[in-house]
């Protein structure tokens, strides 16, 4: 394979997967921004959100997983160019994503007691029972905005869901300005407010994203076929959750892993957890460039695999990886070089300063582990191949990641920062475990 082949195929790939990468940013940044927010309230306030953030994420990523098997199966029919199969998919993939998401709410009010049961500061738990409830709400626009974004992902028309992701960052803003400092005739609600805002602005995104896909012309010949397509299927859904379920398992296996760090860095104090908080937090940030690209990746392979163009496949899987360990390297440089500035943009507190740049180091350094990880996983799930890699992250990050920090961190009395070297540990060995079974499932189909 030439170096031009590559580079060909590499801008091939950032081409679809930018709109998805600054949508993934946007929706990142809404995060960012309400806990700068959140945390010149007071670091307990943003110790409630983190604490939130932990619970939330294990039942958010599974949500978010389940998803992508819609515009994995899109993508495949869209490549054998079966508009009819685009539209059945669509409608029992709307349907699934619907259930999972009212689901998922109704787990989130029930579980609220566990907030005063994890070992956290008191207050930290009172402030955080409420934000945790408006959050739960939002699940549910927010997943069904994805399940829509993942159909026209897959048709490979990314800006759709981009646009309306930037949109809605000075909507978010404006609410969360609004709510949580109590402006224009509202009362000042602080970290109540932040949720308020979450779930107005993922219900308007939801709205404007339905009708542009009912009622554009772009999408008018898939929406055609609903007459004929739109019906429930067995089969169909057996066929969806063989990829959504792993999928959402791969997610839950990595973000859990973080999840718990995040409430065992709650008992060594509110300090270490808002330190926790922001370095993680920022981390995530850059994570979304790695993740939209493997998206990206995933939707062009899974259009190849439709054809069965297997040599295609492989040059979108060497480009993709070479691509993102580039992006990993420089996003570690800039890690470091920044570690004393980043911490100040969500809190002044000392304390919290110190502690947030000494994690950033740790954080640099997982960069290139996660950033090659994520794409290793995007490139097997285009193949439609999701119970491997959901085995090798169970290892990975429960066998040894989420053991050694425990045990740097309470045994060697290592604190936060064993947590953190725990990371490293586990995604380093499920990048290497990934990437490696792409490229022998290329070179067994080529020889």
């Amino acid at each position: 394979m030439s170096a031009l082949m590559l580079k060909q195929e590499a801008i091939k790939t950032l081409k679809l997967s930018t709109p998805i990468i600054l949508g993934e940013l946007t929706q990142m940044s809404l995060g960012i921004i309400n806990s700068a927010m959140v945390g010149s309230l007071h670091y307990k306030q943003l110790a409630a959100s983190a604490l939130v953030n932990s619970v939330l994420n294990i039942p958010y990523v599974l949500g978010i997983g389940m998803s992508m098997c819609i515009s994995q199966t899109v993508a495949t029919a869209n490549g054998r160019g079966d508009k009819g199969k685009v539209a059945h998919y669509f409608y029992n993939g709307i349907v699934l994503m619907i259930i999972t998401a009212l689901a998922i709410s109704l787990v989130l009010e029930l579980i609220q007691p566990i907030l005063f049961h994890l070992g956290q500061d008191k207050d930290v738990a009172l402030l955080a029972g409420p934000y945790l409830r408006l959050m739960g709400f939002s699940v549910i626009p927010m997943l069904l905005f994805f399940a829509l974004k993942q159909f026209t992902d897959g048709l490979e028309l990314t800006k759709t869901a981009m646009v309306l992701s930037i949109a809605s960052m000075p909507l978010n803003v404006l609410f969360d300005y609004t709510f949580i400092f109590g402006h224009f005739g509202f009362p000042r609600m602080e970290l109540e407010g932040a949720g308020i805002g979450t779930l107005v602005t993922r219900t308007l995104v939801l709205i404007i994203l339905t009708l542009i896909i009912f009622f554009h012309k772009r999408f008018k010949p898939f929406m055609q076929e609903r007459k004929t397509q739109w019906y429930l299927s067995q089969n169909t859904f057996r066929e969806l959750l063989h990829i959504g379920i792993p999928s959402g398992l791969q997610g839950i296996l990595e973000v859990a892993a973080f999840a718990i760090s995040g409430i065992m860095a709650g008992m060594f104090g509110a300090v270490e957890l808002a330190s926790h908080q922001i370095a993680l937090q920022t981390a995530a940030f850059t994570f979304m460039v790695s993740m939209g690209l493997a998206q990206g990746a995933s939707i062009r392979i899974g259009n190849a695999f439709g054809r069965k163009d297997w040599f295609q496949i492989g040059e979108i899987g060497k480009s993709t990886f070479i691509t993102g360990l580039v992006y990993g390297c420089v996003c570690a440089i800039l890690f470091v070089a920044l570690r004393n500035y980043l911490p100040l943009f969500f809190n002044k507190e000392p304390e919290v300063v110190h502690m947030t740049s000494l994690l950033f180091i740790f954080a640099a350094i997982f960069q290139i582990s996660d950033a090659t990880q994520a794409i290793g996983v995007g490139l097997l799930r285009g193949l439609k191949d999701v119970k491997a890699p959901t085995a090798y992250m169970a290892v990975a990050y429960w066998a040894l990641g989420i053991p050694i920090g425990w045990l740097l961190g309470f045994r060697f009395h290592w604190g936060v920062y064993g947590l953190w070297t725990g990371f490293v540990i586990g995604l380093s060995l499920v990048s290497i475990l990934l990437n490696r079974r792409f490229n022998k499932l290329i070179r067994n189909r080529l020889n």
